[in-house]
């Protein structure tokens, strides 16, 4: 691996655990063990390492996601519960700490940046194009209701994906993400 993508790998690690306004190039630099003036070869500032940060927390979402959703083999609603049942055991696995990089991201630094807040945007707007297009699928198997927006429906389960990620962070368990995996299984996309 590339010493610039060591450092977004890295650095995007610790964001992840500790947010971007609380992690520093140094620690970043220490941790990949490269001269400080590495980093400014690499990034313009902060920011651009940032921003490219996010743009890796996107590539690694797709990764993650194109496992199981793209395995054809199963329906598209049981692909689209096996990768919220993924995602469930991942935080299982990290003690309920660390959620969504992207919305963690979002609340840190939205209101902080217009270029931060643009490429977050982008971010969730790719999630709901991966979403939008298993539900997709499920309308077209006849698995969810033919007249559901299949956008703005990927939207709605993003967002509440995020809200009970947040209450998982604050209560330590799984029950949020329990009452939001039933509420969209068993009632939004019921057919």
């Amino acid at each position: 691996m590339e010493t610039r993508e060591r450092i977004i790998s890295t650095g995007a690690e610790i964001i992840h655990r500790k947010g971007f306004n609380n992690t520093g190039i140094k620690e970043i630099l220490d941790a990949v063990g490269v001269p400080k003036g590495s980093f400014y070869f690499y990034f313009k500032n902060k920011e651009d390492f940032g921003l490219q940060v996010v743009d890796h927390f996107n590539s690694q979402f797709e990764g993650m996601t194109g496992e199981i959703l793209e395995d054809t083999s199963r329906p598209p609603l049981a692909r689209l519960q096996a990768l919220f049942r993924w995602f469930m055991d991942f935080f299982t696995s990290t003690s309920f700490t660390c959620g969504c990089p992207v919305g963690n991201l979002s609340q840190e630094m939205a209101d902080l940046s217009p270029a931060f807040r643009e490429k977050l945007q982008e971010a969730i707007d790719k999630m709901a194009d991966i979403f939008s297009g298993v539900l997709r699928e499920a309308r077209e198997a006849g698995e969810i209701p033919a007249d559901l927006d299949v956008r703005e429906t990927a939207y709605f389960i993003i967002a509440g994906w995020h809200g009970a990620i947040i209450r998982m962070k604050v209560m330590k368990n799984m029950a949020p993400l329990e009452n939001h995996y039933r509420f969209i299984f068993d009632h939004l996309l019921k057919n």
